[in-house]
């Protein structure tokens, strides 16, 4: 077995535009219809890395978009480094992500873009599209925590016991090893010895093996969080919960979710232990949008992308609510 065997995101995409460490992709249309309707961005979450939503071909939310005739754009966060600890949300809000959107804007002459925001970055989702609403013209959320004391998961609950402030003011940029470490930790008999006890079923088959090895590569791949960003999730958003509340700022401007008027498509895991369903039910009661539908899928968090079953169909659920809404 090589390394080619293992290699995630292969998906043809070009980069468009580049700011520091953050990269906008725009992917190719391959065996596909001409891209049609408004362009989509997917805002993937700072903690991990997008190659999740390209993993291999039969299991790609990214390629199952592009089958279906969906103009897709990704942005790509990179690798922080020390140079990158003061960055906050106001950064990724107003800065990287407003950026991309105009770029986008420029390069395909739509006055507004899709946004699809996954986990982590369905929260920089959400403060865009209430902070400029007049850019978005459908927002589609998938595992997006929005009232972080509502049923709480283990991670929340250890979250407000953190002190935030000591950690970021000694480490600066905190390490993405400790948060590997700590999503293993909510689980860790199911999260670390169970898969290893199945290893000798597991490299049976080349297919499997590849399989079991891509997620390693994915799990491990965790890039430092800029400690500011890191700051202001942990203790305005699962300590203060704020978000909710309408107290939550981005720079100078409060993030008010009911300026939320754009359609909004809420996918979210039945058996999520990371974001609760609870949680993410809950943008229904604070957005101001008028056109609000729900999906739900009977996975976990990690099986919202990398189902078979899954991606066998909510590409095609994703890109047919998006193209009934397209300008």
């Amino acid at each position: 077995m090589t390394d080619d065997d293992v290699t995630l995101a292969t998906a043809a995409k070009d980069a468009i535009h580049r700011d520091g460490k953050v990269t906008l992709y725009r992917y190719r249309p391959a065996d596909a219809p001409s891209p049609s309707g408004t362009p989509l961005l997917v805002v993937y979450s700072l903690a991990n890395r997008y190659t999740m939503l390209d993993l291999q071909d039969d299991r790609s939310l990214i390629r199952g978009l592009l089958g279906a005739g969906v103009d897709v754009y990704l942005v790509d966060w990179g690798y922080p480094t020390p140079q990158d600890r003061w960055l906050d949300f106001d950064d990724y809000v107003n800065g990287y992500l407003q950026d991309c959107v105009d770029v986008i804007r420029r390069d395909t002459g739509s006055p507004t873009v899709d946004i699809l925001g996954v986990c982590m970055g369905g929260l920089l989702s959400l403060c865009y599209a209430a902070l400029h609403p007049a850019d978005v013209n459908a927002l589609v959320l998938m595992g997006t925590a929005v009232d972080y004391h509502a049923d709480e998961p283990r991670l929340n609950r250890w979250s407000r016991a953190v002190d935030v402030d000591g950690m970021v003011d000694a480490l600066g940029n905190v390490p993405g090893e400790l948060l590997s470490l700590a999503f293993f930790l909510r689980s860790p008999f199911r999260a670390n010895l169970g898969k290893y006890v199945n290893l000798p079923d597991v490299f049976r088959t080349r297919d499997r093996a590849r399989n079991f090895l891509r997620m390693e590569q994915w799990t491990y791949d965790s890039p430092d969080q800029p400690g500011e960003a890191y700051r202001q999730w942990v203790r305005d958003c699962c300590q203060d919960n704020r978000l909710v509340k309408g107290e939550l700022y981005v720079g100078d401007r409060r993030v008010d979710l009911a300026a939320i008027t754009m359609p909004v498509l809420n996918i979210y895991a039945e058996k999520d232990d990371l974001v609760s369903p609870a949680s993410s039910l809950a943008l229904e009661r604070h957005i101001g949008s008028d056109d609000y539908q729900v999906l739900s899928y009977p996975v976990g968090h990690i099986g919202l992308y990398v189902s078979g079953k899954v991606q066998a169909d909510l590409p095609r659920r994703i890109a047919g609510w998006l193209r009934e809404r397209a300008l």
